[in-house]
């Protein structure tokens, strides 16, 4: 599945949905489906919040086993791996704000990528599936 979504801005619910009902998603057991559902919010939000962009581009392919979501959009260069991993052990009160949510998606998925081509985001989870 790849699709397209122009614009963007209120479209968060059914951005999610058309990720987790693609067949390569809904054929995962809940847990899986769960952080799936997480990851694809929280890098979407970034991508609303920071990007600036009005579309964004979703793919979810399924290489070998494999589960590929991939996110591209027009909006400035925002590179959120680039940002240090929050410290978890520190006093709420301490902790600096932001980088929590994708801090959860490198815990939740195999690897994560990020490149800026082509004045694009370009941003890619891989979740092994056994």
């Amino acid at each position: 599945m790849i699709k397209r979504f122009d614009p963007i801005e209120g479209r968060n619910a059914e951005i999610i949905e058309e990720v987790m009902q693609t067949q390569e998603v809904a054929k995962l057991d809940e847990d899986l489906q769960f952080k799936i559902r997480l990851c694809v919010e929280e890098v979407e939000e970034n991508i609303l919040c920071y990007s600036g962009s009005t579309w964004i581009e979703v793919s979810v392919i399924m290489d070998g086993n494999v589960l590929v979501i991939g996110f591209k959009d027009g909006g400035i260069e925002f590179d959120p791996l680039a940002k240090e991993d929050p410290d978890i052990e520190a006093p709420v009160e301490k902790r600096q704000i932001g980088g929590l949510g994708i801090f959860i998606c490198k815990q939740m998925m195999d690897s994560l990528e990020y490149k800026y081509e082509k004045g694009c985001n370009i941003f890619t989870m891989r979740k092994e599936i056994n």
